[in-house]
């Protein structure tokens, strides 16, 4: 398929997808956010992926919403505004019950909407220079879509803060906060270290992972999660993959599944 906004690429279990558009520094339209949540359900349904990529062409990550798809919105009923806003609210769905990791890489500035595929992200890399900020209420708007997803990544104290505020969050304190896991003087290289640790995982029991975390996600602590945590581990221990893994564990050697160190790739 021929994207107008994105690039996707696929070396083999691992995919990334890139928003491109340089020239408007990333920012959101609705053509953009169909093409992204499309190619997520695309590539959602395919077996063999273990891991997606998600970064940007240019000198920022994404800048939040277009300014003419904004000027659009100031022309829609609040009809066509929440249709409009349920594109985007899909989008960020989609990208957090994603079924393999979701590894981000950040560079620039990341405000607005941006926030939302970041905090959807398993794992996030960033520029040391990077800068976040949830500037919604600076236009007279609410960070609506995505303020789930930031909750569940900073709590939602921080957010009340920044939210409220629309500050610009620092590299440093985005780390702080727990909004990215490492800071990165050269973000392709921690890039390429992190998708080498990745790929020394299962793939089967990295997604059954990804869905073991999405079932724990506020979920009580009760009788019911007890037998399906139980019932989880059962069925991973007895698959073929569970089983090759502990045979070579046993026997000291590679698991089948693990990449050879000395070709890394993760165009």
């Amino acid at each position: 398929m021929t994207y107008q906004f994105i690039k996707l690429q696929c070396q083999g279990p691992v995919a990334r997808l890139t928003l491109a558009r340089p020239d408007k520094h990333n920012a959101f339209n609705a053509e953009m956010i169909a093409e992204i949540t499309g190619a997520l359900v695309t590539l959602g349904d395919r077996s063999d992926l273990s891991l997606l990529i998600l970064d940007a062409e240019g000198k920022h990550f994404c800048a939040g919403a277009d300014l003419a798809w904004m000027q659009s919105q100031a022309r829609m009923s609040e009809a066509e505004n929440r249709a409009d806003a349920l594109q985007l609210a899909t989008l960020f769905d989609t990208l957090f019950h994603f079924p393999t990791p979701v590894l981000a890489l950040v560079q620039g500035a990341a405000f607005g909407g941006a926030l939302g595929l970041v905090a959807c992200a398993d794992i996030v890399l960033a520029d040391a220079r990077a800068r976040f900020c949830l500037s919604e209420v600076k236009l007279g708007l609410i960070p609506a879509t995505i303020g789930p997803y930031v909750a569940r990544a900073i709590g939602q104290r921080q957010l009340r803060r920044y939210a409220l505020s629309a500050e610009v969050i620092d590299a440093d304190s985005a780390l702080a906060l727990g909004l990215v896991h490492q800071l990165c003087g050269d973000l392709e290289v921690a890039a390429e270290a992190m998708v080498t640790q990745l790929r020394h995982n299962g793939p089967d029991a990295l997604r059954a992972c990804k869905d073991l975390l999405l079932h724990l996600d506020d979920a009580p602590l009760d009788t019911a999660l007890k037998q399906e945590t139980a019932h989880r581990i059962a069925t991973v221990r007895s698959s073929a993959e569970g089983q090759a893994g502990l045979a070579a564990f046993f026997a000291k050697r590679p698991a089948p599944w693990c990449p050879d160190d000395n070709h890394k790739d993760v165009s």
